[in-house]
């Protein structure tokens, strides 16, 4: 059994899964395995697959966690690369202790961009989905709720935090997220399903839910007028409410 489970989310991304493949045979940890879930891509991405003959290859979309055999999941979409080649050696270590849960920081835009506690869930995804490892027997029947578009990763992860209680966390870079993606290219419509996850699961008072989504609005308009001063919060801020 391998330590890591990768799995690979695309459809009609060729090229960011080929960045995202060499990202992975460069890891200098070979004990993974890679998963790929192609949503019956037609732009040449098939026509790659040969390329990737360490690949277990689906087009459905809930098998992912199905067919993982690993110890801990972690979901780098196309396009997402490691931050570094020795990510997962580096990840192996914090995984000897069997935490249910192992996250770290992330890099965007050429930013380093740190994590926050995990307990700040509510307020949104602490770090990127791609920076985050779940262990997979302690996800047990939990999976991806598809009638969330853009928020499905949130929901997933806020149901997993309620249900588990060793967490562990990597004060290093895990990913380099891809920026311009679906989630930020709808993000009002992931600020509504993340509201409705919420409520769905008692998270937190009714006042407290309608008063993250206004702060999260005001997030997105600050990083769209004033990058700069978004970053900073970031970059400076460990543990903002942001």
């Amino acid at each position: 059994m391998s330590p890591f489970s990768i799995i690979t989310i695309t459809k009609n991304h060729k090229y960011g899964l080929q960045k995202t493949a060499l990202s992975i045979q460069n890891q200098t940890l070979k004990d993974f395995e890679w998963i790929i879930i192609d949503g019956v891509s037609n732009d040449g991405t098939q026509e790659d697959f040969i390329n990737y003959p360490m690949a277990q290859i689906s087009s459905k979309a809930d098998k992912g966690i199905e067919m993982a055999k690993g110890d801990y999941l972690i979901f780098m979409n196309a396009g997402d690369i490691f931050a570094s080649d020795d990510v997962l050696e580096k990840i192996l270590f914090f995984s000897k202790n069997q935490p249910d849960f192992i996250y770290g920081d992330s890099l965007e835009e050429s930013n380093y961009k740190r994590a926050r506690s995990h307990l700040k869930i509510n307020w949104g995804m602490f770090t990127h989905h791609q920076a985050m490892l779940y262990k997979r027997k302690s996800l047990g029947s939990l999976r991806y709720d598809l009638r969330y578009k853009i928020a499905a990763d949130f929901d997933l992860t806020l149901k997993f935090l309620k249900l588990n209680q060793k967490f562990s966390y990597a004060a290093f870079p895990i990913c380099i997220f891809e920026a311009g993606g679906t989630s930020q290219r709808n993000a009002k419509k992931g600020r509504d399903e993340q509201f409705e996850s919420r409520q769905k699961n008692k998270s937190c008072g009714n006042f407290k839910n309608h008063s993250i989504r206004l702060i999260q609005l005001v997030r997105y308009k600050l990083r769209k007028k004033f990058p700069s001063a978004y970053w900073a919060l970031f970059m400076v801020k460990k543990n903002n409410i942001f």
